[in-house]
């Protein structure tokens, strides 16, 4: 008898997976995974990824084995595994999550639609991300995505058959994969069962001071809901989150109702989260509407603005945390070793790279893409064009690095941890050791130049130098932003939207 084929991509769990569930009511089941060279050996992809995804796997297939059934591995070409699966067993359908991805899973599952077409073999895709396929307009998107995200979740039959026939394969070693073991130490770990304890402690614990501790890389670390690498491999559905935060957000109302005290954090905190879910489908819908974002430009009147001048000096300088911006540097130096940082600091690299150091944002999303534990296309590419100034329809923002380490490290407690060549710079000159007096850099055991950079640019210059070149192309791109704006502004507070569409600055010069 022929098997229905469940193909995991970024789905590795077992709660409210819509394709095993419904492959499980059409017949015999077999659950694949494919390890595929060309994604692995891709400029994107890093060994901690997949140490992630093979936690996940591992937990999938015990969890599975109770059922009666595994997760049988491959490792080459999709089509081929699938073609082998159909001569050997015969294949009645194919069931998966639709994914938002690169080019090359775009381009794969553009051929296993045509393969599948071929053999007359329905492929189910069902939706998981809140993403919406072939979607016309923006307008009432938000209502699409609430409900969608307020649908039940999926539940397993009670009784599962599956294709015990077909062989489970085995899971490679990375060597013999042709990859490192994971060089990040502080990486999160994998599995369904982390996940959901994860967003229990936060919204149970760690999420109290949300709103205010996400900024900052200290308070972040603990204060962030820490769910991004398992929404993005599919250890946790983004349905269970919303649904959970909801019921969350309910118990406290209720208690407020009640008269019972509560800390007043909460909610707003909450609320703020809320926010962040529907921002995180918002930003991969629009590479789900234009796959070219994540190679071109969202406005094309800022086409040629950074090209030519790419300078790879600068460039490595950024990719090693060696800038002389500390900030900058404990930042790069924490994700080297974690695959982590919290957003805002995300956005101060990506800024940094654009403005201060003149890069197009291509080659350093693709950097950052490989050392994020949590890359998720949609939202990486269009997030990093925003941060680069290139969508003629969102603020510019220039971050000053010495800025952020005042603000959001005070104390520097961030700095020293990933810096310890200024471990003894005194607290007011952490922010820009290289206005330290000689005697001060000696007695502090850092010599400027000697045991840590020299500021690769100077701020204020260049500053300018990019809100002036940035701005030149914006007042020609307002056209243009129009029609961005059209098929990919945000339609839930259209009075400051209007205000983005015409150029509003913010600088944090």
């Amino acid at each position: 008898m022929a098997i229905q084929v469940v193909w995991l991509k970024r789905d590795l769990r077992l709660r409210d997976h819509a394709p095993l569930a419904a492959a499980a009511r059409a017949g015999r089941v077999l659950v694949l995974y494919v390890d595929e060279p060309e994604l692995l050996h891709s400029a994107e992809f890093d060994s901690s990824q997949l140490q992630f995804q093979r936690e996940c796997l591992r937990e999938l297939d015990t969890q599975l084995a109770p059922l009666g059934g595994c997760v049988a591995r491959r490792t080459g070409n999709v089509l081929a595994v699938l073609d082998e699966l159909r001569e050997r067993h015969g294949v009645a359908g194919l069931w998966s999550h639709a994914e938002t991805g690169n080019r090359i899973t775009y381009a794969r599952d553009q051929q296993v639609a045509a393969w599948a077409r071929s053999h007359a073999i329905p492929w189910t895709e069902l939706p998981q991300t809140g993403v919406i396929r072939r979607l016309k307009s923006r307008d009432g998107w938000a209502a699409r995505w609430n409900t969608l995200m307020s649908q039940a979740t999926s539940e397993l039959p009670e009784r599962i058959e599956f294709a015990s026939e077909v062989p489970r394969g085995r899971e490679l070693e990375f060597a013999e994969l042709g990859l490192p073991p994971s060089a990040k130490p502080l990486a999160q770990r994998g599995g369904e069962t982390l996940a959901h304890a994860v967003l229990e402690s936060f919204l149970e614990q760690r999420g109290v001071d949300y709103r205010r501790a996400m900024s900052s890389p200290v308070s972040g670390w603990d204060g962030c809901s820490r769910l991004s690498p398992y929404l993005a491999w599919g250890a946790i559905s983004l349905r269970e989150v919303h649904q959970a935060l909801q019921r969350r957000r309910e118990t406290l109302r209720e208690e407020q109702r009640s008269g019972r005290a509560i800390d007043r954090r909460w909610l707003a905190s909450l609320s703020s989260f809320a926010g962040r879910l529907r921002w995180r489908s918002h930003f991969m819908q629009k590479l789900e509407d234009e796959p070219a974002l994540e190679f071109e430009n969202m406005n094309r009147v800022y086409d040629g603005m950074r090209e030519a001048e790419f300078d790879q000096v600068r460039f490595a300088a950024w990719c090693e945390g060696r800038t002389g911006y500390p900030m900058v540097d404990a930042c790069m130096r924490c994700l080297h070793a974690s695959g982590w940082i919290n957003f805002r600091m995300r956005a101060m690299l990506a800024s940094f790279a654009a403005y201060h150091l003149w890069l197009h944002w291509r080659p350093t999303s693709v950097f950052l893409a490989r050392h994020f534990l949590d890359f998720e296309p949609g939202i990486h590419f269009p997030q990093f064009q925003m941060q680069s100034g290139v969508t003629g329809i969102n603020a510019v923002r220039i971050y000053s690095p010495a800025k952020q380490v005042l603000d959001q490290d005070p104390e520097g407690v961030f700095v020293r941890r990933w810096l310890p060549e200024l471990a003894e710079v005194p607290l007011e000159h952490l922010a820009e050791p290289q206005r330290m007096p000689l005697s001060v850099q000696r007695d502090a055991r850092c010599i400027i130049g000697e045991h840590y950079p020299t500021p690769i640019v100077e701020h204020a210059s260049a500053y300018q130098s990019a809100r002036q070149r940035v701005f030149a192309r914006k007042r020609a791109a307002r056209s243009e932003s129009a029609a961005v704006y059209a098929k990919h502004g945000s339609r839930r507070r259209p009075a400051a939207r209007g205000r983005r569409a015409r150029g509003t600055t913010k600088g944090e010069g």
